[in-house]
């Protein structure tokens, strides 16, 4: 699969790229001018008040700032990874912290209006948190971007203990994404010759045994999932992405976000957003290309089919990619160009988009000045 040979940018017009089942198929040579403007929102706006230029109609709110009150807990430093859980009339962010020893997780609980109910500590004592996953039992699970990290199940509604989970590998974990049709969680690892893994639980609901594969290149020039010996990754042994000689190393995993039969994922050595469709078991590249989009990190989705994937670094934008093939800047942060957005994830209902500006605009490497925002406006759902 060679590099720029799929979706460099699209327009809405002929060249457009187009889904044909889980997988985008084709190829499209428009711009990247050209795609901006075939965005389903229109340009963005200058700046708002808070530093983040949105198309029209939507808006922006500052919800938590690193190490200042809010909903009775100091805000956690460099907020990362996040997901959204319905409660009642309202609903929860949860949001990774990346520091090491102390990191952990914290949430957020939102009432009907959007307004801060309270926020309190999910997890506590872990290092360096950066993203992870939710299940469809409404757990969290945070990973560590550390050598030999692991896994914990949070409970984003605050009332049982933090699990460990090592059958799920020891290894640099960045993100987590449950597929409820096959029953497995998929795993991105952050390393430069990372791997791309499959956790299948020995039962459905309960992730404290089962087994781990990595995705392998096959003899017939496709892809296969092969188990790894020993997920424990011992303190001397081989770690677990060199435990299988056919594996397959991707540059940089990042996040990974399951819908419809398909798990996307990003790397960010080489920029590029991924498609493993595990209803045929195979592997593209969607997106392969450095404009609009660079420094593809953290992924999330809509119930339409729209990916929204987050910059590290470029220029501090979140851009969706529509179902229809177009790729487009819908939220850009002035000011924070030593930072890197983090944990996109829309409320129950669609309407809202929170993220976190990880080091905010003193652009602090412990992430002090982390920045937690709120979008809110006529998302497509």
């Amino acid at each position: 699969m060679q590099r720029r040979t799929f979706l460099r940018t699209a327009s809405a017009g002929a060249g457009a790229v187009a889904f044909s089942g889980a997988l985008w198929q084709g190829a499209a040579t428009a711009s990247g001018a050209s795609a901006a403007a075939a965005g389903p929102y229109g340009p963005l706006r200058a700046p708002d008040a808070n530093g983040v230029a949105l198309p029209e109609g939507f808006r922006s709110r500052i919800v938590a700032r690193s190490s200042l009150p809010v909903g009775g807990i100091l805000w956690h430093p460099a907020p990362d990874g996040g997901a959204c859980y319905p409660d009642g009339d309202g609903w929860i962010y949860v949001s990774n912290s990346e520091v090491p020893l102390v990191g952990g997780a914290s949430a957020i609980r939102f009432r009907a209006d959007g307004s801060v109910d309270r926020a309190y500590r999910v997890l506590e004592g872990t290092n360096l948190n950066c993203a992870g996953g939710a299940t469809p039992w409404r757990t969290w699970l945070s990973c560590e971007e550390t050598w030999r990290g692991r896994v914990f199940e949070t409970d984003p509604y605050g009332r049982r203990e933090a699990v460990v989970h090592k059958a799920m590998g020891r290894f640099k974990h960045e993100a987590a994404a449950c597929d409820p049709d096959r029953r497995v969680v998929y795993l991105t690892e952050d390393e430069s010759d990372g791997c791309f893994y499959r956790y299948t639980p020995e039962v459905w609901g309960d992730l404290s045994r089962g087994r781990l594969d990595v995705l392998c290149e096959s003899a017939g020039g496709g892809v296969e999932w092969r188990e790894v010996p020993d997920p424990s990754a011992p303190l001397f042994g081989r770690q677990t992405r060199h435990q299988v000689a056919a594996a397959r190393h991707f540059d940089g995993g990042e996040g990974c976000h399951y819908a419809g039969g398909t798990c996307w994922f990003t790397t960010k050595g080489d920029n590029r957003v991924w498609a493993y469709d595990a209803e045929r078991g195979e592997l593209s590249v969607v997106y392969d290309a450095d404009s609009p989009l660079n420094g593809v990190d953290n992924i999330t989705g809509t119930s339409g089919g729209d990916l929204y994937v987050a910059e590290d670094g470029g220029n501090m934008e979140i851009n969706v990619i529509t179902s229809e093939g177009a790729v487009a800047p819908v939220i850009r942060l002035d000011g924070h160009g030593d930072s890197e957005i983090t944990g996109p994830a829309f409320s129950p209902d669609g309407s809202r988009l929170y993220f976190s500006s990880q080091r905010g605009t003193l652009g602090d490497p412990a992430g002090l000045g982390g920045i937690t925002f709120e979008v809110s406006g006529p998302f497509r759902r």
